[in-house]
């Protein structure tokens, strides 16, 4: 990417210039009043939306829990789907979280961080059910597991 800045004049006069510069990923835009207006391809723009999104929801819940107090769904706020988990859970989410905001950066797509979301809202929808609660988290013991033979 080149510091190239185009004048509001380009958009007409060098139009192609200046979309090829957007296309590539990025082309400035002086405009007359010397705002610096930036051109860039949609789908890099939802991608530093969603980034940034999760950013500040990671950073929330991770101030959250360094205080060390019972979180409520007002505390939560959007994440108020996570009030199923216990503070280790949390901890475990916003380290997770923590990865896939990295490995969205790093690979300029959300499909890290997406697999991570639908992977912790599943299991928080799995835990909200008390009995699948009890299955999923409850004590187990040697002897509630038992040979099975093949079947016939």
């Amino acid at each position: 990417m080149t510091d190239v800045i185009f004048q509001s004049s380009d958009l007409a006069n060098k139009r192609t210039e200046v979309l090829d510069a957007a296309r590539e990923g990025l082309a400035r835009v002086r405009d007359k009043d010397g705002t610096s207006l930036v051109m860039l391809p949609e789908r890099r723009l939802r991608l530093l939306e969603e980034i940034a999104r999760w950013s500040r929801a990671h950073m929330r819940l991770d101030e959250l829990l360094r205080r060390d107090v019972t979180l409520n769904v007002g505390d939560l706020g959007d994440l108020a789907w996570l009030r199923v988990f216990d503070a280790d859970d949390l901890r475990e989410f916003v380290e997770d979280l923590h990865d896939a905001l990295i490995a969205a950066h790093s690979d300029e797509d959300t499909t890290a961080l997406d697999e991570c979301i639908r992977g912790w809202r599943v299991t928080a929808r799995q835990i909200e059910d008390p009995l699948r609660r009890s299955v999923l988290m409850g004590k187990r013991a040697a002897e509630d597991f038992v040979e099975v033979s093949e079947p016939q």
